[in-house]
């Protein structure tokens, strides 16, 4: 006797070789014998044998029409038996039954499985529904299937124009698209990005990072709307009636700096002593909390720089307002210090809000050479501010040298000099990379004018009791580095406490603070009744946790890109090998260029090894390059050497 049955939601066909009540002992065709219970058996035969059975079961399943099954089907529940009867005749064989079994179960848009062996016909509407969605299917798979020839072939079908960077940043899974071009790269044993790329959609990998970027933090354009309709004349008219001074500053910045935040005088005063005054732009001024411009900056939180490019925190036109652009009067918050120019000792200091004249904007490009320690120290040279820069020079050296001492207190060594920076010049898809010593005079005054009123101006919102917030470091421990709301040392600053307030046109953090300043300023121990932000303020606490994120979120993307910079460098400039400096274990970093690389197989070399490395391979794509050990160079390896050989690398 054999038997035809369900098992696990499919059929099967056997010998029975034992029955025990309820229970049978089958073997199947592979020889594998199983049990199985009465109530799944769906067929008894003595013949055909069980293999030939669901063989021709099979083959006659698929000449039933399931159309004209659905049709002999009545619309209630009914047993594939009986339906087998109405659709072959009475005198159904075991073939044609299980034939139609096989049939039923293998349509469940047509039928509705109800039991073992029991079916039910689907509603006639939700039939058609269901066969459209099937034609649906059938015909984009048909047009997924065309897409991915194209994709294979590296053409990009029509269809995907103006979709490229949506499938890149945001896809949609469930598209045809996506799906065309997942199948298409795992063909082509390559990644979606880099299929897209082979195919010219988009013109080089940088449109790729830039869009993966903005797709996750400007997801709306990186337009300002309404707030970009800000108008400058309400504001000049509020503004002209601050205080104007004689003074004429002027600011020290690099030439694409357009968000000029500060600015510097000198005064000579009687009894060797100097008036030195620090110009902080103002927008705090035009700006006030929870308005239009203000949600905007606080959802930004930060001037976004990359190479050749940046996103500004707050629109066009109130940065036009507010920076501190040379030939007019712009408002101010100013610092000034009274100092004993014989000793450097600060004598007093003191805030206002005023107007003060930007008679011009000085550049470090045009500078930097000719304005150094030694053409200082000689009276060389003939440049802008010669004679300020000179008094603001030894000031910034003597602060510098105090913070070095506050370190020492606080138990850490002296700041070690930073290596050199770079300038990028982006042209198209060209760049150039340029050295810039970090140190220098013009840097350290900027740098140390900075701190000096960062530090104060932390203090005078403390003395006041009016919240701020306060950059702390500590000496060890985790966290080492964080925001916080209330003053603490900043111990690798050498500073008792440090409020971000000098760069509010681009930093959001610094805007705030100038808020309570501006509070402090003009109502002094009322300041923490009138302030924007009083005490135990919860938007307080939320700004610092944004802000640590997205500032650390903009700070990545800018050195992906710089790195991205860095290998087109390479490419453009043909290199083929490269001097880099030793670092720690593998990490190198190269000399020419602001890239750090980690070099397999290296082995042990004290730190600041020279050594050549040859260019294996370059990928934009995932901003990465590939190097390998050519040369140790020896300890009294001159530079005239090392010149030559840079210039033979390129051939």
């Amino acid at each position: 006797m054999n038997v035809f049955f369900e098992d696990s939601g499919s059929f099967k066909a056997g010998t029975v070789l034992s029955r025990q009540n309820e229970t049978l002992q089958v073997e199947l065709l592979g020889g594998r014998r199983i049990k199985v219970k009465g109530k799944d058996v769906l067929l008894e035969f003595s013949a055909p044998t069980a293999a030939e059975l669901m063989q021709s079961a099979e083959t006659c399943a698929q000449t039933i029409e399931l159309d004209f099954l659905w049709e002999c089907a009545g619309t209630d529940e009914f047993n594939f038996a009986a339906l087998a009867e109405e659709y072959f005749g009475m005198q159904a064989t075991s073939v044609e039954r299980a034939a139609l079994a096989l049939r039923l179960h293998s349509a469940p848009v047509y039928f509705r499985r109800k039991g073992r062996g029991q079916y039910q016909r689907a509603p006639e509407e939700q039939l058609k529904a269901a066969l459209a969605a099937l034609e649906r299917r059938s015909q984009q798979a048909v047009l997924q299937a065309t897409y991915e020839a194209e994709l294979t072939a590296h053409r990009l079908p029509a269809a995907f124009e103006g979709k490229v960077l949506t499938l890149l940043t945001k896809p949609d899974k469930n598209s045809i698209e996506h799906k065309a071009l997942e199948a298409a790269a795992s063909a082509c044993g390559t990644s979606v990005a880099q299929l897209i790329l082979d195919c010219g959609a988009i013109p080089s990998a940088r449109a790729l990072h830039e869009s993966r970027f903005l797709a996750e933090y400007f997801p709306h354009g990186i337009g300002f709307g309404p707030a970009a309709a800000y108008s400058e004349q309400p504001a000049e008219s509020m503004l002209a009636e601050r205080p104007a001074t004689e003074i004429q500053a002027f600011s020290i910045d690099d030439i694409s700096t357009t968000e000029i935040d500060d600015a510097f005088s000198v005064e000579w005063l009687a009894n060797d002593r100097l008036r030195i005054g620090v110009h902080i732009a103002a927008p705090a001024l035009g700006i006030a909390r929870d308005d239009i411009i203000d949600l905007q900056a606080r959802t930004r939180l930060s001037t976004v720089y990359v190479p050749g490019d940046k996103i500004t925190m707050l629109p066009a036109a109130l940065v036009d307002t507010f920076t501190l652009q040379e030939g007019g009067l712009r408002p101010v918050l100013s610092f000034y210090t009274i100092i004993d120019s014989a000793t450097q000792d600060i004598v007093v200091t003191e805030t206002r809000v005023e107007r003060v004249f930007i008679a011009h904007n000085l550049r470090h490009n045009l500078l930097e050479a000719i304005v150094t320690a030694e053409a200082i120290a000689a009276g060389e040279g003939d440049y802008p501010y010669k004679k300020e820069i000179a008094v603001l020079w030894p000031f910034a050296q003597a602060l510098y040298e105090k913070r070095q001492q506050a370190r020492i207190n606080y138990g850490l060594k002296r700041e070690t000099p930073r290596h050199a920076d770079f300038n990028f010049a982006i042209e198209g898809e060209s760049v150039s990379i340029t050295p810039r010593r970090r140190g220098s005079p013009l840097d350290l005054i900027v740098a140390e004018l900075a701190i000096l009123v960062n530090s104060s101006w932390g203090a005078l919102l403390a003395k006041y009791g009016v919240p701020g917030i306060y950059r702390a470091q500590r000496a060890f421990g985790l966290n080492r580095t964080r925001m916080q709301i209330g003053p603490a040392p900043h111990e690798g600053l050498g500073v008792e406490q440090y409020a971000w307030s000098t760069s509010p046109l681009r930093r959001y953090i610094d805007l705030v603070n100038q808020w309570q300043l501006l509070a402090c300023v003009q109502h002094g121990v009322a300041a923490k009744l009138v302030a924007p932000f009083k005490p135990k303020d919860v938007d307080l606490y939320a700004i610092v946790q944004n802000f640590e994120d997205t500032y650390q979120a903009y700070a990545d993307h800018q050195n992906r890109m710089e790195r991205f910079w860095c290998l087109r460098w390479l490419k453009q400039e043909k290199r083929k090998r490269v001097l880099a400096s030793v670092i720690k274990g593998d990490l190198v970093r190269f000399d020419e260029i602001p890239l750090l690389l980690h070099v397999p197989g290296l082995g042990v070399h004290a730190r600041d090894t020279k050594l050549w490395l040859d260019i294996l391979a370059i990928d934009e794509l995932n901003i990465e390059v590939s190097c390998r050990l050519s040369q140790v160079l020896e300890v009294g390896e001159t530079q005239e050497n090392l010149t030559g050989d840079a210039a033979a690398s390129c051939a």
